[in-house]
This record gives C-alpha cells, sequence and structure tokens, in this order.
C-alpha cells in the first residue's frame, strides 16, 4: 500500500475545516417540522411593508351574515 503524503493530509484538513467554516457562517431558511425558521441574519434584514387592513380578519364573512341575518328578518 502507498503511505498518504503529510501535504495531503494537511490539504485534506484545509478542505475540511474550510466546508465546516463555509457551513458555520452561511445562513439561509430551513424548513423542520413545518416551519419555517429565519436565517442567521433575521435582525439585519428589511422591513416589510403590511399595509394596513380591517382590525376584524373575517370582516367580509362577518358583514354577509350581517346582511343574511338583516335579509331574514325582513321576510
Amino acid at each position: 500500500m502507498k503511505a498518504i503524503s503529510s501535504t495531503s493530509k494537511a490539504s485534506a484538513l484545509v478542505a475540511i475545516l474550510l466546508l465546516a467554516g463555509v457551513g458555520a457562517t452561511t445562513g439561509c431558511q430551513v424548513q423542520v417540522a413545518g416551519q419555517t425558521l429565519p436565517s442567521a441574519y433575521y435582525l439585519h434584514d428589511d422591513i416589510q411593508y403590511f399595509p394596513k387592513g380591517p382590525q376584524m380578519k373575517l370582516q367580509r364573512e362577518a358583514d354577509a351574515l350581517k346582511s343574511y341575518n338583516d335579509s331574514q328578518k325582513q321576510r
């Protein structure tokens, strides 16, 4: 068998350390059990704008139910 030289061992060690460093410093979103977890840089992300909407999330459904009840009372 041919012995592995010390330079190839050193280059393999450098490659492993480089890959470990890249993996540790890279931030990305992952999904775990249906949850989307934020990247490592979520505190530095841009703030997204969400336009103001109705306070009640089901406003259209409530309006439709009210109009249905009003029409039933008129009958």
